[in-house]
């Protein structure tokens, strides 16, 4: 039994996608990126030199500045900052600029569902966009567990706020094709395998939460696929920054 899904998708349809880069100026990089109606705007600042306090100084330091729609920022939105900064931390290499602090500006544009992901997607393409050094790529997707038990991907807001539980899973995108070859660490680091991060809100059970990750995975690739070609297609010199 199929569950219906209120714009008609199947349980793992995403959203159209859609990311233009570059289009601020006066950022090193920037990014658009949308999920449906969820649309999110990334600017990237830096490295500038010299890091924020309590951090190491032989590293390079991220910052995430998270900036609502309307209002003033809350609760949620602070951890959404915590979230969005640990998982660039994991991505970028931060040997390659010791003592140098990049910033992360998030702008939500419009918030339709599965915001975090659409923020780290952006936020991703913003760096490759700014020339951040990255031991790779990251693509993120929300998977929801309804009532009766059914997972879908990427939901709407109406979606989400009807579900009984929903995890939020950000994957490595494999940069292996600008490495040499049986290279398993990048700048003296080793790369990311698995999940990234992994983010849960409501309860499920072990076996509805390795259900979503699998979902997730395949997922994943789908939207890995749309990034890699949508850097392809702005430059083909820009992926070469990611490693």
């Amino acid at each position: 039994m199929e569950i219906d899904r209120v714009d008609g998708r199947t349980p793992n349809q995403l959203r159209p996608l859609a990311c233009s880069r570059s289009i601020l100026n006066r950022a090193h990089g920037s990014a658009n990126w949308s999920q449906g109606e969820t649309k999110v705007l990334a600017a990237v600042y830096g490295p500038k030199a010299g890091t924020k306090k309590n951090e190491n100084p032989e590293k390079a330091c991220i910052e995430v500045i998270w900036k609502p729609k309307t209002g003033q920022i809350g609760k949620p939105e602070k951890e959404y900052e915590t979230i969005l900064k640990r998982t660039l931390q994991s991505i970028c290499l931060l040997t390659v600029n010791p003592n140098t602090t990049t910033s992360v500006i998030v702008q939500v544009v419009n918030d339709d569902g599965a915001l975090l992901p659409c923020a780290i997607n952006a936020a991703c393409a913003a760096l490759v966009d700014a020339g951040i050094p990255l031991k790779n790529l990251a693509v993120a997707i929300c998977c929801c567990l309804t009532d009766s038990g059914y997972v879908i991907l990427d939901p709407n807001k109406l979606e989400e706020q009807k579900m009984k539980a929903f995890v939020y899973l950000v994957f490595p995108n494999s940069i292996l094709s600008v490495l040499p070859e049986g290279s398993s660490q990048i700048g003296g680091e080793p790369m990311e395998h698995g999940v990234i991060t992994s983010v849960t809100h409501g309860v499920m059970s072990v076996d509805d939460y390795l259900h979503c990750l699998q979902r997730g995975r395949a997922a994943s690739a789908k939207l890995s696929d749309f990034l890699r070609r949508n850097l392809q297609s702005h430059s083909p010199g820009d992926l070469s920054k990611a490693g």
